[in-house]
């Protein structure tokens, strides 16, 4: 099985819509995924993931399938707490980074700033979720790694955002979630390519196809990963 994931276009925050530019990258990443053989077109429910995948379901004559578990990730400090470096996940780990903390500890969701954080609530509602939506599709988790409960060639995209991608990462490949938000900082329709091989009863690991390739929006104005 082949899953891509992709962020949505530029947005408009305040109405949870795609601006006339956010539109435009869509319209691009969807050229640039036409030919893929597409069997699903899954997103957020938010509204700008949504728009962004209906422009890329159109040409494959494809309805989306939204969740509510991929819906973005709040941050904050709980019941109104004051937190070190309080601010979007990749602002924090760029101070964390310029304060020399490491981004690998695998105690991450135990240390400030995120254990006062209600980020670790969004981390956990999406890990459930991709979780049970790999089930559905096939897969499993068993501790770190999956099962394999039936074999698959179907390709299917999940249109989110920075943030919720960023957990699916993190928890799919067991890597420390402030290390992926450094490491993997998507831009508007950045494509992240992921697949999931092996015989059935295998117990497999997820390996990255490609990852947060934005290539078909050069040229366009606002290419940036910040934001959600």
């Amino acid at each position: 099985m082949r899953i891509v994931f992709v962020r949505h276009g530029h947005p408009n925050y305040r109405d949870d819509c795609l601006t006339e530019l956010g539109h435009l990258h869509a319209e691009a990443a969807a050229r640039r995924l036409e030919n893929e053989p597409f069997d699903a077109i899954y997103s957020s429910t938010c509204g700008r993931a949504r728009e962004t995948a209906e422009h890329i379901a159109r040409p494959h004559g494809l309805d989306v399938i939204s969740y509510d578990f991929m819906r973005e990730i709040r941050w904050g400090g709980r019941d109104g707490m004051e937190i070190p470096f309080n601010g979007h996940p990749w602002d924090t780990v760029d101070r964390m980074v310029a304060e020399g903390q490491t981004l690998m500890s695998a105690r991450w969701a135990e240390e400030v700033p995120f254990a006062p954080n209600f980020v670790l609530e969004c981390y956990d509602t999406v890990s459930k979720g991709i979780d049970q939506w790999l089930k559905e599709l096939g897969f499993t988790r068993e501790g770190e790694f999956y099962r394999v409960g039936k074999v698959t060639k179907e390709t299917v995209a999940m249109v989110s955002h920075g943030g919720s991608s960023s957990v699916v990462f993190s928890h799919m490949f067991n890597l420390p979630f402030p290390f992926v938000c450094t490491a993997i900082c998507p831009d508007f329709t950045a494509i992240t390519v992921v697949t999931m091989r092996g015989k059935e009863g295998d117990l497999i690991s997820p390996r990255f196809e490609l990852m947060n390739d934005a290539r078909h929006i050069r040229g366009l104005e606002a290419n940036t990963y910040f934001g959600n």
